[in-house]
């Protein structure tokens, strides 16, 4: 599978979704802004480091798949949760890569501002990218055998030991 853009989300997308994303994450920006100025730009810092428009961003997958599916005539409900938590899956790879970032940068901070960037958006793109693979690679599917005669919607069900 190759990581690719596609610009047909922005056709799918309608203009309210994008204000909601826009106002979600002011808000958010503006609450670590208030810790900060409260509690000190470190704490203020882990706030913003949080991610403002997931919840967002998941909504509108869930909604955009569910869309699709039921302008098919079916029930979109169950892939509209499937493609919702794979998004969460990759936010949280992402931030396994965020941590890479901030640890580097931390301790390349020293030498040179400029390196320290450098170093550290490689060590992201390096751990996010591992990350995603080590998942893909170790992921279990349960693909249980079915015995003959068995109906495939009996195994849903449990029914099958």
């Amino acid at each position: 599978m190759l990581v690719k853009l596609s610009s047909s989300t922005f056709k799918q997308t309608r203009w309210y979704e994008y204000g909601v994303r826009f106002l979600l994450g002011g808000f958010a920006t503006v609450f670590a802004g208030i810790v900060g100025a409260r509690f000190g730009v470190s704490t203020g810092g882990l706030f913003l480091a949080l991610p403002a428009i997931f919840c967002a961003s998941a909504t509108l997958i869930e909604s955009h798949e569910r869309r699709t599916k039921e302008k098919a005539g079916l029930n979109g409900r169950r892939r509209g949760q499937q493609a919702a938590a794979l998004d969460a899956v990759g936010a949280g790879l992402g931030s396994i890569g965020l941590a890479a970032f901030a640890a580097t940068f931390y301790v390349m901070i020293s030498t040179s501002v400029v390196g320290a960037f450098a170093i550290a958006i490689l060590a992201w793109a390096i751990v996010a990218v591992s990350a995603w693979w080590l998942r893909r690679k170790l992921r279990i599917t349960s693909h249980r055998k079915q015995p003959e005669g068995w109906p495939r919607s009996a195994s849903r069900r449990g029914h099958v030991p």
